[in-house]
């Protein structure tokens, strides 16, 4: 007798669930998936207890027949897709067919469902995936899915869920993603009982936004939106001060589909390189809107994870639509103002006076007073990244001494109070009066070879007044509505790293011969790179030969220390293979990282005392380049209160 058993439809069904149906957080990802495919525009999630006893999913989409209730509980029964061709350009969110037959076959399922001519509704029952009836019953347009006694006939797999809370918290942040990619849609949570979220399906992002992460979290988000190779980003990117210490906060939709990518992730960080601390991520919410036919969605049992045909493409868009985006912000965060409570014994014999608690103007002060210091920044002009061009990485290897001496002009006469290190400073005034500021270019579908650089929004005329310097370390700097609090290290250390970099950018140099070539021991895998990718890479500056397991490298980016020169070939390698960036960004990034601490070395430290030229030349850079915002090491520059919540804290309103 043989061994091989042809399983039963029962079994089968029940294997096949394990690979769509893992808790309830991935019900509640099917219905809503396919809610939204039936063009409802309100949905309603409820569960409870974690959502193992109960959960619910109601839409005022295109409903479904009576005909049509049994037949959609049965295995690859879809209204998506009828042939393989389909498969090229998937649109809607459910395409396979599988997950209400894998969701019946584990719980106690009940659908209700209306179309629009049906004068009545019908309700279809099925316990275990056996039907026990589909009834006619009362019903408004749309479609409902109750789901009851998840994993009852599998205890095995039951045993496996967490606590009713972790199960919540799952369901909540599917929800939370959903909500997040069609803005367009209200959505309403409720957990036991209470409404956990609700958002107003108005369409605007920032709305829903607010709604899921809160008001913290949306206040703190810069707008960014290019078009690039056909592929479109947009969307909101986290300021340099809103940052976590996960990746939990990066939100990625592929033609509203929420995904996991690596590659887009790589970009995302990548774009952040010299911004944020290194140990922080970013956070994000990006849409990208391509060519169906260019992704395939098809690769993972919970659609989480896709396969784009050039991943390059994808890196690329991300990276320049978030680069451009930190560059031109200009937001600055705020000094909170912490409320000051008066002695109590004044305020006791206020009350015995008047018999009265405080009314009127009195109490709103208090109130105002214990307001937190908010600052509405309008929002920067956009400005176009631009791929950079042809390095010098000779400034990695040049001593501070020699950068200071290439990029800042002759000191000023008056000599410094005290001991200071070798910063060459011009005279500066008061009063900076700025050029007009470039139009913003057209944001049309841009091509990489006519991406512009252009200067950040700077006002015509900007006056400001230093009112001295605190602790020998920050300056406080007036201007007509705020006052700024600036870091004078990490705002000269910024400004000199920029001027670094853009003097690295202008330079036509780009290699240097070795005099004896260097041997650089690789992989099998990253040999193959090197030779499918050698143009590219000897575009940036490398020369080399391959051998089995070895590169004779005979040229190098002018500036790169040999000793360096092994690991960088290893990071391009991996990094083009696994299409995280090009070899020209992943040189550009190294270098950027070279000139960290040049920069910190160079640039003035706090706690020291420096001549009055030092802080006014320091302090005319920073107005000079408002999007100055933080430090290379991620740090605030500059801090700001505003007069009005000083007049707060002062109670003068």
């Amino acid at each position: 007798m043989g061994k091989i058993n042809v399983l039963s439809f029962a079994v089968a069904n029940l294997i096949a669930a394990g690979e769509v149906v893992d808790r309830p957080a991935s019900v509640i990802k099917e219905l809503l998936e396919n809610a939204i495919d039936s063009g409802a525009d309100r949905i309603t999630v409820e569960i409870q207890n974690g959502g193992v006893t109960y959960m619910r999913v109601a839409d005022n989409g295109c409903g479904m027949s009576a005909e049509d209730l049994p037949v959609a509980i049965r295995r690859h029964a879809t209204s998506k897709i009828k042939e393989a061709s389909d498969l090229d350009g998937i649109l809607t969110l459910g395409f396979r067919g599988e997950a209400l037959a894998a969701i019946a076959s584990v719980s106690d399922l009940r659908i209700i469902s209306k179309t629009a001519d049906a004068p009545v509704g019908a309700m279809l029952e099925a316990h275990s995936g056996e039907i026990a009836g589909v009834f006619e019953r009362a019903s408004t347009e749309g479609t409902t899915v109750i789901v009851e006694n998840l994993f009852a006939n599998v205890p095995a797999r039951r045993k496996f869920l967490k606590k009713d809370v972790t199960e919540t918290m799952a369901v909540s942040a599917v929800v939370e993603k959903i909500a997040l990619s069609h803005p367009e849609i209200s959505f309403r949570l409720i957990t036991d009982g209470t409404i956990r979220m609700e958002t107003a399906g108005d369409g605007d992002l920032k709305s829903t936004i607010w709604s899921v992460f809160g008001k913290e979290f949306a206040s703190k988000l810069i707008p960014t939106e290019l078009t690039l190779d056909g592929i479109e980003v947009k969307g909101f990117v986290g300021r340099p001060d809103n940052v976590r210490a996960n990746r939990n906060y990066q939100n990625f939709f592929i033609n509203g589909r929420y995904i996991k990518s690596k590659t887009a992730g790589a970009a995302l960080e990548q774009a952040y390189t010299s911004y944020i601390p290194t140990e922080k991520f970013p956070a994000c919410i990006l849409f990208l809107t391509i060519n169906p036919a260019a992704v395939d969605v098809n690769v993972h049992p919970a659609k989480l994870e896709v396969k784009f045909s050039n991943e390059k493409l994808i890196f690329e868009a991300i990276y320049y639509a978030v680069r451009n985006a930190i560059e031109a912000n200009t937001a600055r965060p705020d000094v909170t103002l912490m409320p000051i409570s008066a002695p109590k014994g004044r305020i006791e014999q206020r009350l015995s006076d008047s018999q009265t608690p405080i009314r009127d103007g009195r109490e709103e002060s208090l109130k105002a007073r214990q307001m937190a210091a908010t600052l509405t920044v309008a929002e920067p002009e956009k400005k176009v990244a631009e791929p950079p061009q042809k390095t010098n990485g000779a400034f990695a290897t040049m001593t501070a001494e020699d950068y200071l001496k290439a990029f800042v002009k002759d000191p000023p006469k008056e000599k410094p109070k005290t001991e200071s290190p070798k910063i060459q400073i011009p005279q500066a005034e008061t009063k900076i009066k700025e050029p007009i500021k470039q139009e913003e270019p057209k944001q049309e579908e841009l091509k990489r070879e006519e991406i512009k650089q252009v200067p950040p929004a700077v006002p015509q005329s900007l006056e400001y007044r230093i009112l001295g310097e605190a602790f020998h370390s920050y300056v406080l700097v007036e201007l007509s509505d705020r006052m700024l609090v600036v870091d004078k290290h990490a705002a000269h250390e910024r400004v000199l790293f920029e001027q670094l970099r853009a003097g690295m950018n202008c330079t036509d140099k780009a290699s240097q011969l070795l005099m004896f070539p260097i041997e650089v021991m690789l992989t099998s895998e990253e040999i193959a790179t090197l030779e499918t990718y050698r143009s590219e890479i000897e575009a940036v500056g490398f020369e080399f030969t391959l051998g089995k397991y070895t590169a004779n490298v005979s040229a190098i980016p002018e500036g790169i220390a040999t000793d360096a020169v092994s690991d960088m070939l290893a990071v391009m390698a991996e990094r083009i293979k696994s299409n995280t960036g090009s070899a020209k960004l992943t040189r550009d990034i190294i270098f950027e990282k070279a000139l960290y601490q040049a920069s910190c070395k160079a640039a003035i430290k706090a706690g020291r005392e420096y001549s009055e030229e030092h802080i006014r030349w320091l302090i005319a850079e920073l107005m000079r380049l408002p999007d100055i915002t933080v430090c290379p090491h991620g740090r605030p520059v500059a801090m700001t209160i505003s007069k009005k919540n000083l007049d707060h804290q002062f109670e003068r309103t």
